[in-house]
């Protein structure tokens, strides 16, 4: 365990290095399949808008494999119906959507996972919305066997980060940051940004943080200190700052993802990236600064039409993968085509679909999940 805390503790710091020089997510994923068990990883995305995925980083897929995947196969995964309603940050294996033995009898096995010699996928939803899901991916190989508890054991110690790291790079928006122009940089985000030291001691805010601290809704400066209004957020964000300068060990174990306010329908969040190792330290050195806060107000997260009509209708998943499958594909055969079973068996779904939504036709469901993807309905 003492060896794995000394990985893991490194493999953080690399982490939170990604978040300001894009360029070193690659050697980040080989390393993050490495820890958890794997042949390789990805970070991508999907938005069910747009006819195919898209991949921001990836090791260890074949070039080849990895077109078929964005332009063909992403419709005929299976466990793309489960980041619908999949919780954020949570790990999931093959198994947790779809009977592995189904799965085995899929198109998508047999024609993009068994070529490979792939067997399993430990995967996690790093954020989503009604239309889109980004998320992260270890591929299991034949030697690594299936996803099973030591895998999402893995998988948690570092997703929570990985998360974070992924959210901060896309606030600051960068390739490499420079110390020399750290702060100039900081200062031309539209994201509020204050760069502290272990003590509280705000050294540097660019405009939009000064504009969050005078509103002083959620923060404020009191005698050149950050200070949340909250009693108890103001502890925890003390706990963290004095372990953001003991380096990245003491920062993983505290978390770096603070909620600044407690209500939901003005919820404001803090992002904490620590300053004090790798690549990042010349930049908080330059300033004197452990942490740099990136403060937003977060986005209320809208639940898809599938995942409404899901839990509205306790769908079970075979049935959920169904109708998921049929507002994109349409048809029977068509869904049968692509999710690799008989077209009986599609029927068969569907007349329990009928029965729970109180639908009669195939154009029902599918206006049915339209009408739940309006904020208006219909």
């Amino acid at each position: 365990m003492t060896q794995e805390a000394e990985v893991l503790s490194c493999l953080i710091g690399q982490v939170y290095d990604a978040a300001l020089d894009r360029a070193l997510w690659p050697s980040v994923l080989t390393k993050s399949f490495e820890f958890v068990g794997g042949s390789g990883a990805a970070l991508f995305s999907r938005d069910k808008t747009a006819p195919r995925g898209n991949v921001v980083y990836d090791v260890g897929i074949d070039p080849y494999y990895k077109q078929l995947y964005c332009q063909k196969y992403i419709a005929l995964d299976p466990s793309t119906t489960r980041y619908y309603f999949a919780e954020i940050e949570q790990p999931v294996g093959t198994a947790d959507v779809i009977p592995y033995d189904e799965f085995l009898e899929t198109r998508f096995y047999r024609e993009w996972v068994r070529p490979q010699e792939l067997i399993d996928f430990a995967s996690t939803v790093l954020d989503k919305s009604g239309t889109s899901a980004a998320k992260f991916v270890v591929f299991r190989h034949e030697r690594n066997g299936v996803v099973d508890d030591e895998t999402r054991r893995r998988m948690r110690l570092i997703v929570p980060h990985i998360r974070r790291a992924a959210l901060i790079g896309r606030m600051f928006d960068l390739g490499t940051a420079e110390a020399a122009t750290f702060a100039d940089t900081l200062d031309g985000l539209n994201a509020g940004i204050c760069l502290v030291d272990a003590g509280g001691r705000i050294v540097h805010a660019n405009a939009a943080g000064h504009e969050i601290l005078a509103t002083g809704n959620v923060l404020r400066a009191v005698g050149g200190r950050l200070v949340a209004c909250d009693a108890q957020i103001d502890r925890t964000l003390r706990d963290v700052f004095v372990a953001a300068g003991q380096g990245n060990a003491a920062l993983g174990s505290k978390g770096i993802s603070v909620p600044l306010s407690s209500s939901p329908a003005d919820l404001w969040l803090a992002h904490v990236l620590p300053l004090t190792s790798g690549i990042r330290r010349n930049a908080g050195m330059t300033y004197s600064a452990v942490a740099a806060l990136f403060i937003r107000k977060a986005v209320l997260e809208v639940p898809s039409a599938i995942e409404t009509i899901s839990k509205l209708y306790k769908l079970t998943p075979s049935e959920l993968r169904v109708l998921a499958t049929l507002s994109e594909a349409g048809g029977v055969s068509l869904v049968a085509t692509a999710l690799g079973i008989s077209e009986a068996t599609v029927k068969t779904h569907l007349q329990h679909l009928f029965a729970k939504t109180g639908t009669t036709r195939q154009t029902e469901l599918v206006k049915l999940v339209a009408a739940h993807a309006s904020p208006i309905g219909g």
